[in-house]
């Protein structure tokens, strides 16, 4: 289907509905990620293990690690070779496609948040007195 990807249903505020219905099925229960292979390059290593605990790795599917293994393998490949345009736009364009960049997630209305850490306790006391006094 060409254009941008569509929004997933339940994000949907249509008044006509689509001429064929969305099928839906339940992911799978547990993703197993396989180890990161001692013979990739350090930096696809790095992007492999780095994705594993990255907040869009929630919605992976079993077939998206997969992927993964198989986008590590073509970097690795690519950094042992001599560079080449085409292959460095498909490295890219893999990586991409797991919602690796902020603008990736944010083409799919993604949005990761990290919590913020907790003040020391003694941080809490200390503006526990300044409100007090203001």
């Amino acid at each position: 289907m060409p254009g941008p990807v569509p929004k997933r249903s339940t994000e949907r505020r249509r008044r006509n509905k689509p001429e064929t219905p969305i099928l839906k099925a339940e992911g799978a229960e547990k993703v197993e990620w396989p180890p990161a292979s001692t013979e990739w390059h350090p930096i696809a290593r790095e992007m492999y293990l780095s994705l594993q605990v990255s907040g869009q790795s929630r919605f992976y599917e079993p077939s998206d690690v997969q992927f993964a293994v198989y986008a590590a393998e073509i970097t690795s490949r690519s950094l042992g070779a001599r560079l080449n345009g085409n292959v460095i736009g498909v490295v890219i364009d893999l990586w991409s496609a797991l919602l690796t960049t902020e603008a990736d997630r944010r083409r799919l209305r993604i949005e990761l948040e990290r919590k913020a850490p907790e003040a020391p306790p003694s941080v809490l006391i200390l503006d526990k007195y300044r409100s007090a006094i203001t």
